[in-house]
């Protein structure tokens, strides 16, 4: 009796010691799945860890991009640019002087402060600003033999602007109808057209263009340019109208006083004949018109 109760006795402790130690294993191994031990992987290292399924699996959606995702990721179309007016620069409005035609022209200082606009032959002088008309050469009395200062220009028309400034368009090959003196013109309106004369002669069609103010027809080196046009032209032609150059030429006019003496370009050059050679004879007038202008315009400055 007594040695079947050891045996009892030694089951019964050999049971609750293996009941302790399964326990204790079962709390180890939980405690591992949770955290792990401190530096060790609770995954075993020849076990490649399991990765967590797409979001698309655990939620039970499609793997396909919704419409919304791709509009989310699409950045936005920006708005179209807007357009900024030049700023107004002043009250004179103005334009290019030769319409309908490709042109180029010089923006650097020669002889005189003048600018030569190429262009093909017949195409539109048009009047830079609105104002009166000033003075018009329908004939061309330029010779070779004498290179007058006077002549140089051919057949020219110059108006005088509503603000003020003398604008002169030179080696025209024809004058419109109806230009005269005194008669009032739009910006834009037809005064000529482009051609070669005048000492262009053995030159391409081009445009003698040049600024200036009121004079006599004595004082003519001043009609044919004082201010320098070409960043009024550059303006005009890419679209900031205002530009005007009035201040400019009111300074320039007030330095050098209304008519200032000739210094450049002043005289002609008479050429003697050489022998065997005969002079070149000097054209004959076709009509009336030479030079003619109008008092009625007021002077520079006072407009």
């Amino acid at each position: 009796m007594e040695t079947v109760t050891r045996v009892e006795i030694m089951r019964t402790g050999h049971l609750g010691r293996w009941a302790a130690v399964t326990a204790a294993l079962l709390l180890t191994g939980a405690c591992s799945q949770v955290t792990g031990l401190a530096g060790v992987n609770a995954t075993s290292p020849s076990t490649p860890p399991a990765t967590s399924p797409p979001a698309a699996a655990q939620t039970g959606e499609s793997a396909e991009p919704t419409a919304e995702h791709q509009a989310a990721e699409q950045p936005p179309k920006g708005d179209d640019p807007v357009k900024v007016p030049p700023p107004k620069l002043s009250k004179y409005e103005y334009t290019f002087p030769v319409k309908g035609c490709k042109t180029t022209y010089q923006r650097q200082l020669l002889v005189l402060p003048k600018t030569t606009i190429w262009a093909p032959q017949g195409c539109a002088f048009v009047a830079p600003i609105g104002g009166v008309v000033d003075e018009v050469n329908l004939q061309n009395n330029w010779s070779p033999a004498t290179d007058a200062g006077a002549a140089r220009e051919g057949k020219f028309v110059t108006i005088i602007g509503e603000d003020g400034v003398r604008y002169l368009g030179g080696h025209l090959d024809t004058i419109a109808d109806g230009v005269r003196p005194g008669v009032k013109v739009k910006a834009g309106q037809l005064l000529g057209r482009v051609g070669r004369t005048g000492n262009a002669r053995d030159t391409g069609p081009n445009l003698y263009f040049a600024i200036s103010w009121k004079t006599g027809p004595a004082y003519w080196w001043v009609r044919r340019g004082m201010v320098e046009p070409w960043d009024y032209l550059d303006a005009w032609a890419t679209g900031n109208r205002t530009y005007s150059p009035r201040e400019k030429t009111l300074a320039l006019r007030g330095k050098l006083g209304e008519t200032p003496a000739c210094a450049v370009q002043c005289g002609g050059t008479k050429k003697v004949p050489q022998a065997g050679k005969t002079q070149e004879p000097k054209p004959k007038r076709t009509d009336k018109g030479v030079v003619t202008v109008t008092p009625s315009i007021a002077p520079f400055g006072q407009q």
